[in-house]
């Protein structure tokens, strides 16, 4: 009988992702504007940038996940790179936005080695991070619970993220943009890094490949590779995460220059923009929290699809809205990102589960390869959509920090709305040809907790 996990060895967990988003949501929506309106940095070459540091993880993912899984030690194979990396990658992650005075050359030079050292240690944390899951049980209905706890906790501090940056940093700064950034970001790296160790701390491998498994890299690669669900998951990631990137990067510009008002205050101490950001994440947590109540009565592929194509519908609508009707935008935002909330914890079930068909179909487990594949595709379409954001903005004749071009106001509008649904659409489409459906993954899951 599989052991149930505990609150505390979930939440411990999930808790992991909170500490990757104090940086993850950060750069989502805020970096783009960070690099353009705040360090200086001219789009286009922001926009290359990401894509170039792609060449880097090109190696570094995969490499990971094959290291992972030839792992042994006292702490299990994923688990000591979440221990050891916890200090680096919050420092790291500060140094980003520590704002050095240098020359245009020398501020360029700065963020591809900081961005670029940031993905590096990005890949040997979250990888095993993300790959643990797949060892913690052999239950894929308490990996979709975990992943639903991981996911809460994301979106937990991506709430935070959203609600207190501009206000935080507007206030450590005292009207220092560069000195603002550098001390919010200070108290991130700090969370972020206790957070890891606490993952670490609370979390247990149970998860065993089958005995005498053979450890050549060629075999590995050439199971995953022969992996129907695994290819389509990716393919579905590339599309799915470009359009968060070019999203992403332009929702502030679509705040500053197209909608009215953005900085008036709604409550307290949120502005238009803040409550923006708000919305979105608390409808997300929502969604995420909400993924157990979908899950048993749906199959996990028939969801996916279902919800990716309604969110497809919610982003193309915000491109309609007038600059005028806030409220009307906000309640799109919360309605559209409420209906995506349970795919991410519905994506990383999936995932494990794949490791498990791999195992079964090819006598074969490699959970740190699967995710580390899947991670190098999402980390694709970040750097994709990104880049796209950064050189629409440069096509469409963007100034920063000025009154736009109606040629510029219509590049952003696009960039929040058309292209991430026409994105989108295509990810439900390639989810279509998934073939695993949940009576499938239980029927592997009782084989293979027999075989063991």
């Amino acid at each position: 009988m599989t052991e149930r996990l505990r609150l505390r060895e979930k939440l411990g967990y999930g808790l992991g992702d909170t500490a990757s988003n104090f940086f993850f949501h950060t750069f989502n929506i805020f970096l783009l504007s960070y690099y353009v309106d705040v360090f200086g940095l001219a789009a286009a070459a922001v926009g290359t940038m990401f894509l170039v540091t792609k060449l880097v993880d090109a190696f570094t993912d995969v490499g990971m996940g094959m290291v992972a899984d030839r792992t042994r030690s006292r702490w299990g194979r994923f688990r000591p790179y979440i221990l050891f990396t916890a200090l680096p990658f919050g420092a790291i992650g500060y140094a980003m936005f520590a704002g050095p005075d240098l020359s245009a050359d020398g501020k360029l030079v700065y963020a591809y080695v900081t961005y670029s050292a940031m993905m590096v240690a990005y890949t040997v944390i979250n990888i095993p991070y993300s790959s643990l899951m797949g060892v913690m049980s052999s239950s894929s209905d308490e990996r979709t619970t975990l992943s639903t706890y991981r996911f809460v906790c994301a979106f937990g501090a991506q709430l935070l993220i959203s609600g207190f940056v501009i206000p935080l940093k507007s206030y450590l700064g005292a009207g220092d943009e560069v000195r603002g950034y550098q001390l919010t970001m200070a108290i991130f790296a700090i969370a972020s890094s206790a957070l890891w160790l606490v993952t670490f701390a609370t979390t247990r491998e149970r998860v065993e490949p089958p005995a005498g498994q053979a450890t050549d890299l060629k075999g590995d690669l050439a199971v995953l590779v022969k992996n129907r669900p695994w290819l389509v998951m990716v393919a579905a990631a590339l599309f799915t995460l470009m359009n968060v990137a070019a999203r992403g990067g332009a929702t502030l510009f679509f705040m500053k220059y197209y909608v009215e008002d953005p900085d008036a205050v709604v409550f307290w101490i949120f502005d238009r923009t803040s409550t923006f950001f708000l919305s979105g994440t608390a409808a997300m947590v929502a969604g995420v929290s909400a993924t157990k109540l979908f899950t048993q009565r749906f199959d996990k592929r028939v969801l996916m699809i279902a919800l990716t194509l309604l969110n497809a519908l919610g982003l193309a609508a915000f491109f309609f809205i007038p600059p005028d009707r806030f409220g009307l935008l906000l309640t799109l935002n919360f309605a559209a990102t409420f209906i995506v909330g349970p795919t991410p914890a519905l994506v990383w079930a999936m995932y494990a589960d794949i490791a498990d068909y791999g195992e079964y179909t090819f006598g074969r487990r490699t959970t740190g390869l699967v995710f580390s594949g899947a991670m190098f595709a999402q980390k694709t379409g970040l750097a994709i959509g990104a880049g796209v954001a950064g050189w629409v903005l440069d096509l469409y004749g963007f100034v920063p920090n000025a009154v736009q071009s109606e040629d510029a106001v219509l590049g952003i509008r696009l960039l929040f709305s058309v292209f991430p649904a026409i994105l989108t659409a295509l990810a439900a489409f390639v989810i279509f040809f998934y073939p695993l459906r949940d009576r499938d993954v239980e029927r592997i899951g009782a084989e293979l907790a027999a075989q063991r």
